[in-house]
């Protein structure tokens, strides 16, 4: 296994630079994993493929304003942020540009049009990553921009849509993007179905935008990420599995959520989890809790990707990226979705 076999070519033109309105009118791409059959549906649609007694994970994440924008107090150079994740009081990890001159010392002043604040790198990692201790985190929320992945270009005119409509715990520096199809409208539907639905909460880190670059991608080092499985939901998912009843998981993120709770738990059980997460999945894994999943269309090369392959195979996934591409899909965070049952 190679991470260039994980590696497509996508027209530039099919990666969706603004999110389509309303939300759960996007494309639907319905692929059966046993079969390898593809239907094309609406969003909306996807009530058709579920049951009473089903049980869908919904991961209830909410993305930081994570994105800051200052100057280096030293020189007055232009300076940018991208806050990971909270460590402790007033520090934070976040990937930082340009990273060969913020080092350990550096000072940075980051202002909105009302607040203003300074922070000072006192760690450094790999990649760009840094670790930084701010005056006041409290005002991050002020002087914080939603933070857009790098492939998109357009502006956004309402920072929600880049957020769930059921998103409730911030952390994430991206959006879990497989939960921005739903409407509060849809979500009624389905619960009217007899589906139960459970939130989750995993919050999103560099991974979700960062490719694997060792060509063995058993070499590559997930980013942690941190989870919150409840008792309840926890004991609904292990009453699902007993009862053969199946668990859909919508996005990448709830899947490793419920995985990695699995994998933490005795033998046929699930336990409620609040830690990190750091499962990475690749083919070959053995998926205890997932039977179908809500997914959007994934950078080449990602762990995202893999994760799909993981659990479609590599036939599935390619067959349905490639008629995807030929049927003019758009891909990414405000792309179209796929169903994989």
């Amino acid at each position: 296994m190679k991470t260039s076999d994980f590696d497509y070519i996508l027209p530039p033109e099919l990666i969706a630079q603004t999110p389509i309105e309303p939300r759960d009118i996007s494309r639907l791409l319905v692929l059966n994993r046993r079969d390898g059959s593809i239907e094309h549906r609406r969003f909306f649609e996807i009530t058709d493929y579920l049951h009473d007694g089903d049980v869908m994970v919904f991961n209830n994440s909410r993305v930081l304003p994570a994105r800051l924008k200052g100057k280096k107090m030293e020189s007055g150079g232009a300076v940018e942020v991208l806050l990971l994740r909270r460590l402790g009081d007033n520090v934070w990890e976040g990937l930082v540009k340009p990273a060969k001159r913020l080092q350990i010392g550096a000072k940075i002043e980051i202002a909105s049009s009302t607040e203003q604040i300074t922070a000072e790198i006192t760690g450094v990692g790999s990649e760009g990553v840094r670790v930084i201790r701010f005056s006041d985190e409290t005002r991050l929320m002020a002087v914080g921009e939603m933070p857009l992945p790098p492939y998109i270009h357009e502006p956004l005119k309402n920072p929600e849509r880049y957020q769930t409509v059921y998103s409730r715990v911030v952390g994430s520096a991206a959006a879990p993007t497989a939960g921005l199809h739903f409407t509060p409208e849809l979500l009624a539907k389905i619960q009217a179905k007899g589906v139960r639905c459970l939130f989750t909460t995993l919050h999103v880190g560099l991974d979700t935008f960062r490719p694997v670059t060792e060509e063995d991608p058993e070499k590559h080092i997930i980013y942690r990420e941190y989870g919150v499985l409840g008792k309840e939901a926890a004991a609904e998912l292990a009453g699902a599995k007993r009862e053969e009843r199946r668990v859909l998981c919508v996005g990448t993120t709830s899947v490793r959520l419920v995985e990695q709770a699995a994998l933490s738990s005795q033998p046929g059980e699930i336990q409620p989890f609040a830690d990190w997460v750091s499962l990475f999945i690749l083919p070959g894994h053995r998926f205890r809790v997932v039977d179908a999943m809500v997914t959007n269309f994934h950078l080449p090369k990602s762990t995202l990707l893999m994760l799909v392959t993981a659990f479609a195979g590599k036939e599935n996934i390619f067959k349905a990226y490639r008629e995807a591409i030929e049927q003019k899909y758009r891909f990414y965070s405000f792309g179209d979705a796929m169903l994989i049952i």
